[in-house]
């Protein structure tokens, strides 16, 4: 019962994961960034008013679907150029910390209107970011690797107290639904594949592979025309899906459980160029890594400092007749 009191107690006083859901913040931004600069050149073709899918085809698609874009307010290319540029600068502060949630939140509307626009070129990380941006709104996401603004200061002075007695336990459940809904995302995904033939006798991942917009030329090749690789990838995926929660909820397990899964998702970005699902899945999964990647910036800042001692030493900087005046009571 003290255990369980203890671990209570915790939740509500102490922040989990803050530079892991930070790392989270700064990723699922670039990706949103990544997304608005990939289709730059051919924005206007893509997503304009005039562009391949009709502008009234999607008010009517929207309207039919109950949901809502702001492309869809006007048909004025101006109007598209205004929230196109506006979503991109804000996907680029999201990215850089800039803003705090409310920038964050001006983000999730931009990506949202502008996937809605043409659903067609998604790859599913869409779906994920749509889930995940409303749950880091509640985490102390910008405590790390981010650019503090006057605005982002001004509007954490103006916070009621109560809010600030809640901001961590806020946080933490931020936290934790990042957690379930990537658990939940796995399990789903590995019972679905369960269920399929193809995934049952060991051969799906010869038929992913060979799908020409998921193919890497000389490299695919060598991977299904390899019976042994492409049965224990199969396998090894499902397994991994399916089992990927117990690996989460044992502490000593956690680091590589995501580990493997940030592995998993590079290999899907490489070999199948699902780059923004890819990069998604990794951001959420960074949550799990927080310690992790504190101990990393630790040992990285410690091997700068000693780079940066050993260079000033090679330099002969300082120098010996430049030791600092010493003040006095009578210097101004």
């Amino acid at each position: 019962m003290k255990r369980i009191l203890a671990r209570v107690d915790a939740l509500t006083t102490r922040p989990l994961s803050l530079v892991g859901v930070s790392g989270t913040r700064a990723l699922i931004g670039f990706v949103g960034f990544m997304f608005y600069a990939g289709e730059y050149s051919d924005r206007r073709y893509m997503f304009g008013p005039d562009g391949v899918f009709p502008w009234q085809d999607f008010v009517d698609q929207v309207h039919e679907s109950d949901t809502f874009s702001l492309y869809a307010v006007s048909d004025s290319t101006s109007w598209f150029e205004i929230l196109f540029h506006l979503g991109m600068l804000a996907a680029l502060a999201v990215t850089l910390g800039i803003g705090g949630r409310f920038v964050l939140l001006l983000h999730w509307i931009f990506l949202w209107s502008i996937y809605q626009r043409q659903v067609a070129i998604l790859d599913g990380g869409d779906n994920l970011a749509y889930v995940v941006i409303p749950m880091l709104l509640l985490t102390r996401c910008y405590s790390r690797f981010s650019i503090s603004t006057g605005l982002a200061r001004a509007i954490r002075s103006r916070v009621p107290e109560v809010l600030r007695a809640v901001a961590t336990p806020l946080h933490n459940l931020g936290v934790l639904s990042v957690a379930l809904q990537m658990c939940l995302v796995y399990v789903t995904s590995g019972l679905y594949k369960v269920q399929g033939r193809l995934w049952q006798d060991g051969t799906a991942l010869f038929y992913v592979m060979r799908v020409p917009e998921f193919t890497l030329p000389g490299v695919s090749e060598i991977v299904y025309n390899n019976d042994f690789l492409v049965l224990t990838g199969t396998y090894a995926t499902v397994i991994f899906l399916v089992y990927f929660p117990l690996g989460i909820l044992v502490p000593s397990l956690r680091p590589w459980a995501a580990v493997t899964s940030i592995g998993f998702h590079v290999s899907i970005a490489v070999f199948m160029g699902l780059t923004g699902f890819a990069l998604t899945m990794v951001a959420c999964d960074l949550i799990f890594l927080s310690r992790g990647i504190s101990e990393a910036l630790a040992w990285a800042k410690r091997f700068g400092l000693f780079l940066g001692g050993h260079a000033r030493a090679k330099l002969g900087w300082p120098k010996e007749d430049t030791a600092p005046v010493p003040l006095t009571e009578n210097a101004s």
